[in-house]
């Protein structure tokens, strides 16, 4: 009895399948396909949003007819037309007298809130200066402004918690629609 041996041959290097004109081929169309039909997914996904919109407008002209003082809108009513109030106040011409009066005091006031009260056509201004002079002459410059009719030193306060111990104030007056 004679012992064979025999060999076993692992390659795990294996050259692959030699590329062929049909196998070029047939991974090109394949490529062409998958572009063709994401180009006819795109245009269906398009089409069936804008028949969605249309639809939805459709349905708003048949939805039934609703008691405006049973509705959310006729509760929101007061603060939604707050909202429109607030935002149609002009307010461009009295934020460049404040930014200019700012600028004006070599930017050592800050101002640091403004609040309207549309009902008493008033302006609430709160600031902070470096030391109460200059907060003294920041009013006395809007004093002389255009659209903020007698604006006037409402309260001020020194803050300890601060080490520079700035100034924080706060400015009252009547504001103009028209300059």
């Amino acid at each position: 009895m004679s012992a064979s041996r025999e060999l076993i041959e692992c390659d795990f290097v294996a050259r692959g399948a030699p590329r062929t004109p049909l196998s070029i081929g047939l991974l090109a169309g394949g490529v062409v396909l998958a572009v063709t039909v994401l180009g006819v997914y795109l245009n269906f996904d398009g089409r069936r949003a804008g028949l969605e919109l249309r639809l939805a407008a459709v349905r708003r002209g048949q939805a039934p007819v609703v008691d405006p003082a049973d509705s959310a809108d006729a509760r929101l009513g007061p603060s939604i037309q707050q909202a429109a109030q607030d935002l149609a106040t002009p307010w461009t011409l009295l934020l460049a007298e404040l930014e200019k009066t700012s600028k004006e005091s070599a930017d050592q006031v800050a101002v640091l809130g403004v609040e309207p009260d549309h009902g008493k056509h008033s302006v609430r201004i709160s600031a902070e200066a470096r030391n109460l002079p200059l907060a003294l002459d920041y009013v006395k410059r809007l004093q002389a402004s255009r659209s903020n009719q007698y604006p006037m030193f409402d309260r001020h306060e020194l803050r300890a918690d601060d080490p520079q111990h700035p100034v924080r104030f706060e400015i009252t007056g009547q504001w103009r629609d028209q300059p």
